[in-house]
């Protein structure tokens, strides 16, 4: 069912991947619920930062965290909202859309992970209903969101030195065409996630399809990237469904930012096609294999991080809180003594074990010395 050839060195790197994918299973498994749910949190925070970030958003992981942390203390659908004031002041109200891309992209990936057996088999009203999601904190938005574009769009690579864009591929154009190419890879993928023996290979070419079709006005690549995300969490496979939770495929695209779009160009040779056979998918399933396994190797780790964070003791775990209060910030020894009220010495040692353990970044020298939290 795929629309391109497994060959045999290609096989080969799925059964590599294949391997170390169980080995860390096995290794989640045996782990307890609250240090799942940590390494969860560190990949879902990681995923919403580079997610947003590959396209021109300026949040920061630690600001993110910040953030999260102060919707997750609310429980009604309105928290964005009703904080989102408190959160421009301290963030900047200069990057407002940031701040809104943000909240989209976390209200998107929320339901990704916690309904994507529901949402099986997928219907593209579920696909527009996750698009809606995703812009609903951006009010110019409102009258595309949840619907499929009217105007032409094309992939689009922003350069974030220059700030200068370029088309990547032109993509469907809007109408029947942009519609029959979603029901027929709605359709495709329904039946490929349950009869194809690489569940890998059907996410890989099911997102590129997406991308290649781009069919919202804007959103298509936060988008895409969720959906890939939630085709592993709909895998037969039990082992890739399992470990999605924990890996920060994102982190790693936006690492590779580059090539990334230099493998969605050559896949379609800069424009869409209705007969996906004529694609070179191939390409984009080598790259998400390469940024899979580096998130495997990122959950270690995480799995190192909370394990230093369970150490700290209790000075070091309250200078740590006060950054974690001011992630915009970078700030000075003295100004945490006068936060925390503990003794310039305190401080000072716990300032140290924080950075030997990277939750803390130091900045600059001597008296000018700063530091600021790392996520």
């Amino acid at each position: 069912m795929l629309s391109f050839t497994i060959d045999s060195p290609l096989t080969k790197r799925l059964k590599a991947f294949q391997s170390a994918l169980s080995l860390e299973y096995g290794e989640l498994r045996g782990l307890q619920r609250e240090e799942l749910d940590a390494i969860h949190r560190y990949a879902r925070i990681s995923n919403i930062g580079a997610s947003t970030r590959i396209e021109n958003a300026q949040l920061t992981d630690p600001e993110i965290d910040w953030m999260d942390t102060i919707l997750s203390s609310s429980a009604k659908t309105t928290a964005f909202r009703e904080n989102k004031r408190a959160i421009e002041n301290k963030l900047s109200k200069d990057r407002e859309r940031s701040i809104d891309e943000v909240a989209g992209c976390r209200a998107m990936l929320a339901i990704v992970y916690e309904q994507a057996q529901e949402m099986l088999p997928l219907g593209e009203i579920q696909i527009r209903g996750l698009h809606d999601e995703l812009l609903k904190e951006y009010g110019r938005a409102d009258h595309y969101r949840g619907q499929y574009k009217k105007s032409p769009n094309s992939v689009v690579e922003v350069n974030h030195r220059t700030g200068k864009t370029r088309d990547v591929f032109k993509t469907a154009d809007p109408g029947p065409i942009t519609s029959a190419a979603m029901a027929d890879l709605v359709k495709w993928y329904n039946e490929a996630i349950k009869e194809e023996p690489w569940p890998l290979a059907v996410a890989a070419e099911f997102v590129f399809r997406f991308l290649a079709i781009h069919p919202f006005q804007d959103g298509n690549g936060r988008l895409g990237r969720g959906l890939f995300l939630l085709a592993l969490l709909q895998s037969q496979d039990p082992h890739l469904s399992f470990v999605a939770r924990y890996l920060a495929v994102d982190r790693e695209i936006e690492r590779h930012r580059e090539d990334y779009y230099l493998i969605l160009n050559r896949c379609s040779d800069g424009k869409f096609k209705s007969d996906p056979k004529k694609y070179k998918i191939q390409h984009f399933l080598n790259f998400m294999m390469k940024v899979l396994s580096e998130g495997l190797n990122h959950v270690e780790i995480f799995r190192k991080k909370h394990s230093a964070f369970r150490d700290l003791a209790e000075p070091a775990l309250k200078v740590l809180h006060c950054f974690q209060e001011m992630p915009e910030r970078r700030l000075k020894s003295g100004e945490i003594e006068k936060k925390t009220k503990l003794p310039n010495r305190t401080v000072f040692y716990a300032i140290q074990i924080l950075v030997k353990n990277n939750f803390l970044q130091r900045y600059g020298k001597g008296s000018a010395v700063r530091y600021q939290i790392v996520f």
